[in-house]
């Protein structure tokens, strides 16, 4: 992401240089390519963790970079594994630090019998030479105690002369130096995963050779040309370097970078053969001896590993070790894969494969079901209410609203979380059974989704809001948009659609899944196809929530025993509970389930803040909502038009809505409400102070030049005055920026509490009320 950022703004001023000047500076463009090479190295996975992430992707496991240590994430939620390069959630710690103890280890290998290198252990230089005496003497090896990739090793020690150096040279490293006896043979690794040989890997120290003509330096030049090789582990082979060790060795041999070597001739600039200090692999997985292969098995169960790359050196590995005088050198933790994936010769062989079968065994889930909800207005409460379901079948739910990000029944953070950080919280728990995400569109726009698909995605609505806001001036753009979530759902999930909505029913032609409609009208054209090729849809007929596919009829509930539907008089609330029956229902979960989650979900603080909380003050009512744009201004009216009494709206709207969305809000505030107060968010997102209520007081005196309406512009103030102005049996219906300290002002007040602690209506408050009047507006 870093390097696509880069380039954009990298093109950005080599076209804007060429406008204004006629051409880019070669050096700021070659500036501008190492940079991105160097971001695109930064951002690169090593070797071995990349081999694991594509075997995961080939498998369709999901996965995420975790923001501390290197860790990669496998999976999602309660079936999540980690890994660190190639170190698991099964490689135990006790295994890690043995293995890390190159003596610990070989002295535990000695004792269970497994052939090893005769040695000791030496912290100071005056118990060398009796070290070497004990080991056999010359010749030997000398090693750091903790020490990898080879660093601070060397081998074929022949008198003390080298042996001092090879000791300086080790304890620049570690406390403690290992001296060995030195064998000959070949350099293997065996990598041992999950208690099997996947792969063996002869290693070759880095090394030149000679054509007669060429020095030294000159063939390790032509050596690093290859494209193979990189700086450090960027690449399949690493470039030769040469240091002071690659010095001592070559005047061992006699030479110098600039000896002339015969043709054929080789000369070796490491001692040790790892990848990492520039050697070379040769595949012999097909080679090794059985008895080897059971040797490497047991080696890896002793030492307790998970992955191991098991060192061996041998004469000849097609033969067991006893009969060769072959040992296990080293048992190393964290082994690179990058020998075995990418060998210089011989057959690439897929470890990553192995590793994924041991984290992922046949028929275990990588993926807990995860559901988005997108649209413009109704996000929230039906991405409550879907959780909600979900609860009733036992399951440990995550979901993101606007008002925060929940796990069971708790908050792990307050705010507005429906962008994919957000969800990504939810789906690296490692508790979280089920996902219900809140999609926003600012969190598209910035980052794209928290997941590549998800099981169901539902798409409520779009209608006018955040135009001309980043990039996105019409309402197609707006609903191309939020398709984004349609087109996420995988080939066995669903995409739930409304089909009343002529910008979202459409999508179905871009979803790779399933489809399913939910409908007002159960007469709805696009349901009623969809019924007779046998497609799931929800519909509301004669006043109930129905399930329908093919032939059958299955009826969920009544709306007027569904709380959140005011006793079935919010149309809009119950276009919320189909389409959360219906996402439900197409994930399996039983309609037992749906049915009692439809009952016990109120439009409450607790359960839904902001949205449809209705609070009792004995001589009125208050209405507490989050609408804030054209169409859920026509929501709630169908709603509050049906109150018998008088109405009053304390409107107003966020600061960087176009002018002509405000106008349009001041002319549905006059057609539902009986007396207007205008008020001002406190972050006016760039506005001047008053600009806002001004063009809301222009809409209500296009609509209705008669409407009572007054300007109060602090939010607290005008809350109060419509409060203290209610008539009895009226409605004051809030629409305030901040919830939180809407329902306080009310609360202060002291509203009645309904034996089940939310604020509800009872059916004495609907005697009066007329039937639905959505498509007035």
């Amino acid at each position: 992401e870093q390097a696509g950022r880069y380039a954009a703004r990298a093109a950005v001023r080599l076209c804007q240089s060429i406008v204004e000047t006629g051409t880019y500076l070669q050096n700021e463009l070659a500036q501008d390519l190492k940079d991105l090479e160097q971001l695109a190295r930064d951002a690169a996975l090593g070797p071995s963790t990349e081999a694991l992430v594509k075997e995961a992707e080939a498998r369709g496991i999901p996965w995420m970079l975790l923001s501390a240590r290197a860790m990669i994430q496998l999976g999602y939620g309660i079936y999540q594994k980690r890994i660190q390069a190639t170190l698991s959630n099964h490689s135990g710690i006790l295994a890690v630090e043995l293995a890390c103890d190159k003596e610990g280890t070989k002295q535990i290998l000695r004792d269970s019998g497994v052939p090893v290198p005769r040695g000791t252990v030496v912290q100071y230089l005056d118990e060398l030479e009796d070290a070497i005496n004990d080991v056999g003497g010359y010749p030997i090896v000398m090693k750091p105690l903790d020490g990898n990739h080879g660093r601070g090793i060397t081998i074929d020690i022949e008198n003390w002369n080298e042996a001092e150096k090879a000791y300086d040279t080790a304890k620049e490293i570690s406390r403690a130096v290992i001296v060995e006896r030195y064998y000959k043979g070949f350099d293997h690794r065996v990598l041992v995963v999950n208690g099997k040989v996947v792969a063996v890997a002869e290693r070759i120290p880095a090394h030149v050779v000679g054509d007669g003509k060429s020095t030294i330096q000159e063939l390790i030049d032509q050596t690093n040309l290859d494209p193979h090789r990189g700086e450090g582990h960027d690449n399949v082979l690493t470039k030769i370097v040469v240091d002071q060790t690659s010095l001592t060795l070559l005047g061992r041999q006699g030479y110098s970078l600039n000896t002339v070597l015969d043709k054929g001739k080789i000369c070796y600039l490491r001692a040790t053969a790892n990848l990492s200090t520039g050697g070379i692999a040769v595949d012999r997985t097909d080679d090794i001896h059985p008895e080897n292969v059971w040797l490497a098995e047991r080696v890896a169960k002793i030492i307790g590993l998970d992955i191991a790359g098991i060192d061996i050196v041998t004469p000849d590995i097609t033969k067991p070790l006893r009969e060769v005088n072959g040992v296990v050198v080293e048992v190393n933790a964290a082994p690179g894969f990058r020998m075995h994936v990418c060998p210089s010769q011989g057959l690439p062989r897929n470890v990553g494969a192995p590793v994924m079968d041991m984290l992922f065994p046949p028929g275990k889930p990588s993926r807990i079901p995860i559901i988005a909800i997108t649209g413009t207005n109704g996000k929230t409460t039906t991405t409550r209410l879907i959780a909600h379901i979900y609860k009733q079948t036992g399951h440990v739910v995550g979901y993101t609203t606007t008002d925060g990000i929940y796990i069971g029944e708790h908050v792990v953070e307050k705010g507005d979380t429906t962008g994919p950080q957000s969800a990504q919280v939810i789906l690296k728990d490692p508790t979280v059974e089920v996902a219900v995400l809140e999609t926003a569109r600012g969190g598209i726009l910035r980052s794209g989704l928290a997941f590549e698909t998800c099981d169901i995605g539902v798409i409520l609505n779009v209608s006018a809001d955040h135009l001309g806001i980043g990039d996105i001036d019409t309402i197609e753009q707006l609903a191309h948009l939020k398709s984004v979530v349609a087109e996420s759902v995988s080939p066995y999930g669903y995409a739930i659609l409304n089909a009343d909505d002529p910008l979202v029913a459409p999508m179905a032609a871009q979803v790779k899944g399933h489809v399913a409609f939910f409908s007002m009208n159960p007469e709805n054209p696009v349901v009623q196809n969809h019924v007779r090729q046998g497609g799931l849809v929800a519909v509301y007929e004669n006043g109930y929530l129905s399930l329908i596919r093919g032939d059958w009829t299955l009826r969920i509930e009544q709306a007027v025993h569904i709380p959140i539907t005011m006793r079935g008089m919010a149309p809009f609330m119950i276009a919320n509970a189909l389409a959360a029956s219906l996402a439900a229902f197409a994930q399996g979960v039983p309609i037992e389930a749906i049915r009692s989650a439809l009952t016990t979900f109120h439009a409450s603080v607790a359960q839904t803040p902001g949205r449809m909380n209705l609070f009792n003050l004995r001589r009125y009512h208050a209405l507490v909502d989050y609408a804030h744009n054209a169409a859920s201004y026509e929501a709630l009216g169908s709603f509050v038009c049906n109150w018998p009494g008088e109405r009053i709206g304390v409107v107003g709207g966020p600061g960087d809505r176009r002018d002509e969305d405000f106008i349009n809000l001041g002319k549905l505030s006059a057609k539902i409400f009986d007396r207007i107060i205008v008020k001002e968010d406190d972050d006016l997102r760039g506005r001047p102070s008053g600009e806002a209520a001004q063009l809301i007081c222009k809409g209500i005196l296009q609509e209705n030049p008669e409407s009572q309406y007054e300007v109060i512009l602090n939010e607290t103030e005008a809350i109060n005055t419509g409060l203290d102005r209610a008539a009895a049996g009226g409605l004051v219906v809030i629409l305030p920026e901040t919830v939180s300290r809407a329902i306080s002002l009310i609360q202060v007040r002291r509203p009645l509490q309904e034996n089940n602690g939310y604020q509800t209506v009872t059916a004495d408050t609907y005697t009066e009320l007329q039937p639905s009047v959505a498509n007035q507006f």
